[in-house]
This record gives C-alpha cells, sequence and structure tokens, in this order.
C-alpha cells in the first residue's frame, strides 16, 4: 500500500538542502545513556555496537539501528531516534558498518550498501540472546538500502518482526550520479572525506596495493563516490565494477520478496535521489 503526505516545513527552511544542513549542523542532542560493546563475526573481524539499554529484558522489544553512509552514533539522525526510542520505553542498539565506530576493523574490506552478512549474523545472535523480544530493524540511507535487501533474502523466514527504511538509495547508480551534480556535490565532498580516510589507513596496516592494484596516490585522487566504488568498493568485495555493484545490491529488485510488514519512507526532494528511485521501486514492487 503506496501513501503519500504533504510535508510544510517552516519558512525559514523550505530549501530542501537547508533542511538537510540545519539537522546536521543545528539539531544537536544529547546522547542517552549507551554501551559500546563489540561483536565478533565468523570471518574474524567484529561490528561495534552501541547499546541504549533502558527496557532491555527478554520479552521487550529490540530496535536494530543502521546508519546511513560513513555515519556514527555521532550522527544527529542516530541519536534523535535513540532519545525517542528511550521515552517510549524502548531497548535500541546501533550495529556500526564496519570501520564505522572508534576501532579500526581487522581487515583490508569494510562494507557496502548490499552487505547484508554482518548483520544477519547480528540479528540471528539478538533472536538467541532474546528469544522472546520482537526485534525491529531501522536503516537510514544505505543502511536502509540493505535492510531491504537483507528482508528480501530471508522472505517468509526473516528475523525481524517490523522494519522502517529511511531515504534508501534503491537505485544506487541513480543515486551516485544524482550526488555529482550541483549543489549535491558539497554532500559528496562531505561523505568522501571519511571513506578516503579509511582507505587511507588501510595502507598503513595492509598490502593495499598489491589488492587493489593502486598506490596510496591515487586514492588521494578519488573525487566522487562513484569512483571510491570502482576503485575500492567494488573490488575488495569480489565485484567486477561498480556497475556490477549497484545493479546486484541495489534494494528495487528485492522489494517484491519482502515478507515482514515494512514501512518505505521517502522525499520527493532528498537532494541525494530523484522522484525516479521512488516512482522506479513503487512500479518494481506492483509487479
Amino acid at each position: 500500500m503506496i501513501h503519500t503526505s504533504t510535508f510544510k516545513p517552516n519558512f525559514f527552511i523550505k530549501n530542501r538542502h537547508i533542511q538537510t544542513l540545519f539537522a546536521t549542523y543545528f539539531r544537536r542532542q544529547s546522547r542517552p545513556k549507551i554501551q559500546t560493546e563489540k561483536f565478533y563475526l565468523k570471518d574474524g573481524d567484529f561490528v561495534e555496537t552501541v547499546w541504549q539499554k533502558r527496557g532491555l529484558k527478554d520479552g521487550n522489544p529490540i530496535v536494530v539501528l543502521f546508519h546511513g553512509l560513513a555515519g556514527s552514533i555521532d550522527s544527529p539522525y542516530i541519536i534523535g531516534l535513540m532519545n525517542a526510542l528511550k521515552s517510549q520505553n524502548y531497548a535500541s542498539v546501533l550495529m556500526h558498518f564496519r570501520g564505522c565506530g572508534e576501532k579500526e576493523n581487522l581487515l583490508p574490506r569494510a562494507y557496502h550498501s548490499g552487505d547484508t552478512g554482518d548483520a544477519k549474523e547480528f540479528i540471528n545472535y539478538l533472536k538467541k540472546e532474546y528469544p522472546s523480544s520482537p526485534l525491529y530493524g531501522v536503516g537510514f540511507s544505505i543502511g536502509g538500502n540493505m535492510l531491504l535487501k537483507l528482508l528480501g533474502e530471508w522472505r517468509e523466514k526473516s528475523l525481524l518482526d517490523l522494519a522502517v527504511s529511511i531515504s534508501a538509495p534503491m537505485r544506487l547508480d541513480i543515486s551516485a550520479d544524482t550526488i555529482e551534480r550541483g549543489f549535491a556535490r558539497v554532500y559528496q565532498s562531505y561523505l568522501l572525506k571519511p571513506l578516503n580516510q579509511m582507505l587511507l589507513n588501510k595502507y598503513k596496516k595492509f598490502n593495499m596495493e598489491t589488492i587493489l592494484g593502486i598506490d596510496k596516490s591515487r586514492v588521494k585522487k578519488i573525487k566522487t563516490i562513484r569512483e571510491f566504488d570502482e576503485l575500492y568498493t567494488s573490488k575488495i568485495h569480489k565485484f567486477k565494477s561498480s556497475e556490477e555493484y549497484y545493479t546486484k545490491c541495489s534494494a528495487k529488485q528485492f522489494l517484491k520478496d519482502i515478507r515482514t510488514p515494512t514501512l518505505i519512507i521517502h522525499a520527493l526532494d532528498d537532494p541525494f535521489m530523484t522522484p525516479k528511485i521512488v516512482s522506479f521501486s513503487i512500479e518494481n514492487h506492483r509487479k
């Protein structure tokens, strides 16, 4: 079922870019009381999980959060949601993607928009630890894309009872093109800075020149998300190219397989995406 609603912003923040930047720079909130734990993965690496454990006991709902590209516990949207969940006596846990927490991860690989393996391991762990607790998932941006892909892969075997995906780039190729145009390039530059630094740090620990076939000086010249995905994301995760990565990991083709009650939230004026992402995904779902 598809619903549309009309959003009427404050007069001073009518522009979509002002709305985006306002939330980042002016929506300051205090972190809830949190606990950070390492969750070790089967391949020997780990992800950092951040718990807000108010109301946490077996039988009470747990909300699992997945952040966006280069996001973390410090992202305003994560802090805001954790505080809101705390006020309703929900326990919540943020699963950082590899390398997005305070500690560098242990392998040359990192994470990507369709990397469902780590999330599946963590959700399986939660189900074993809290077998009577309903599990809900919320994903933002690429975390939302990953969550939708995961639900489609699990189909009727999903361990999540409900899910929400917010601003997911369900066509990764369109999103990569959109962020290269106009004012959106400001966001691209903002996102690329920590990604490039993460990759440069890996050159200090691993023989990345042999693994990727490019030297450190080439990494410093990366200017776009698509270029980063071509030179690093696709190669380190065994895709032939960024185009193959985008094709195989875009959530749009997984929507028809989702059996979990799922709310997908999009703004038609999202600065990272065009309405084509939403309309294409809606038509795909109707099929």
